[in-house]
């Protein structure tokens, strides 16, 4: 119980009597309101919370946080209206569950967040910190454990994570910022030490419209959010590094960049392949070093380097950090070697956007002694323009290309897939994706590199409103079970 008071932001005047009501729950789910709690009535993208009022009230709430101009009539119970009422939800439920790690780093940017956020917390670990990780991958807690989780929770479940965490002892946390997150003020409260940002390009516009507030919404993280004089890794390879060391200068941010420009902090000289490993020389703090990374893939040198980066910014021994580096393991579906058949080799990765795609595939070119197979989609009830962009990327790119379904929701999944063909024509068509995924490997010979791309991690497959299970790790490996047996 916690008094009304002692959670509500200087923006809100309280009359004594208001102030001293203890709340025993805060939420925004009119059915999960119990006697005592406050209840947020929040306007939603599907449902607007004013019209659950009656219905909390009735349940037990005993306050109710709603947007200074809604409509929600009058109760019996105080409503404290405030203009920014996600941001002040937030700053009640840090206040609330009032517990987080000592050290909490986030990562923005649009694709490489779940790589480096896990590449932070192995780095920690090696290092001796109780360490986790949160993200699209789950909650990967310090004895490797892993739980399922939405990429930037709600601010109630994140800041009762954070406290849940706090009490198992872990001292160290990593997160992804989601543009979603940081636009609906899910982020706000969160104590950060560090912040980082790892690229940006086209994604979300069935959510954000334009790419101007696709990027401020993840801005947002370094010009709001992140205290001031706090440590801001950027990578300098990307465009927007200019505008974000300009907002490091305002916010007096200890700015860190990390690429192959002369000014870089991390500087990267060298990149070579050794196999399935890389090479890197790059010099930190007027020092030079060559590092083996066992990850493929020039992306994954960047996220590597960055995720150094915030643990170094943290404070943690330069020694420590480089020899941890070494050690790094890649992140399900991601870049994941998961199968050999017939002399080929099958990867799965979550590349659901057209530069991840790109990335992805120029990545496998040099193991390709015949042809680059690729399976993938577009999803359903997203941006739609990126579909005809992500099938020209695996026309130029593939040498052979199947397109099937991904996650199609409520849209018609030949639509889809057609409007991902006119781009990429000599394609093959097959809608049911284990189908799809078997036909690559039937076909798969010596040499060859086969690519699943787009679901990654996930477990399963959205059609309509219902999650089927299906995940392309358990599919590869029933098939070539089948095959070997054949």
């Amino acid at each position: 119980m916690r008094k009304l008071s002692d959670l509500v932001s200087g923006q809100i005047a309280l009359p004594a009597a208001v102030g001293a009501l203890e709340i025993s729950s805060i939420t925004a789910d009119s059915r999960k309101v119990v006697p005592g709690t406050m209840f947020a009535a929040l306007t939603g993208i599907k449902y607007d919370g004013a019209n659950f009022v009656t219905d909390a009230v009735a349940a037990g709430a005993i306050v109710i946080l709603a947007a200074a101009d809604s409509d929600i009539g009058h109760y019996q119970v105080p409503v404290l209206r405030v203009q920014d009422p996600r941001r002040e939800l937030a700053i009640i439920a840090s206040r609330f569950y009032g517990r987080q790690p000592d050290s909490i780093v986030a990562v923005t940017g649009t694709s490489g967040k779940s790589s480096v956020v896990e590449f932070v917390r192995q780095i920690l670990s090696g290092a001796g910190r109780t360490a986790a990780s949160l993200g699209t991958i789950g909650l990967c807690r310090f004895d490797g454990t892993v739980s399922c989780e939405l990429t930037t929770p709600d601010p109630i479940t994140l800041h009762a994570k954070l406290a849940e965490l706090t009490d198992d002892g872990v001292t160290h946390l990593s997160f992804e910022a989601s543009s979603h997150g940081l636009d609906q003020r899910r982020l706000d409260g969160v104590n950060l030490k560090a912040a980082a940002f790892t690229n940006f390009s086209r994604d979300h516009f069935d959510y954000h419209t334009t790419l101007e507030h696709y990027l401020s919404s993840k801005l947002r993280l370094f010009d709001k959010l992140l205290p001031e004089g706090k440590s801001l890794i950027v990578n300098s390879n990307s465009p927007e590094a200019t505008r974000i060391a300009e907002i490091a200068q305002v916010r007096n941010h200890q700015l860190w960049r990390v690429g192959s420009d002369v000014n870089a902090t991390i500087k990267l000289d060298s990149v070579v392949s050794e196999g399935f490993a890389q090479r890197l020389k790059f010099i930190y703090d007027g020092t030079s070093y060559d590092i083996k990374l066992n990850l493929i893939g020039r992306h994954q040198v960047m996220n590597a380097l960055i995720a150094a980066a915030l643990v170094l910014a943290l404070g943690e021994p330069t020694g420590a950090v480089m020899l941890a580096l070494e050690k790094l393991t890649s992140v399900i579906g991601r870049l994941e070697v998961v199968e050999h058949v017939n002399g080929a080799i099958v990867v799965i990765d979550y590349a659901h956007k057209p530069e991840a795609l790109a990335s992805t595939l120029d990545a496998l070119r040099p193991f390709v002694f015949g042809r680059l197979i690729l399976v993938f989609g577009c999803g359903g009830d997203r941006d739609t323009g990126k579909r005809v962009v992500m099938g020209k990327i695996a026309e130029d790119k593939a040498d052979i290309a199947i397109v099937t379904d991904d996650n199609p929701r409520t849209e018609d999944p030949h639509s889809i897939r057609s409007a991902i063909l006119a781009s990429v024509p000599n394609a093959i068509d097959i809608g049911d994706r284990h189908e799809a995924i078997a036909t690559a490997l039937d076909m798969a010979g010596s040499g060859d590199v086969i690519l699943i791309a787009g679901k990654g991690h996930e477990t399963g497959q959205i059609i309509g409103s219902r999650t089927i299970p299906f995940a392309d790790h358990k599919t590869v490996a029933a098939i070539v079970r089948n095959l070997r047996r054949s």
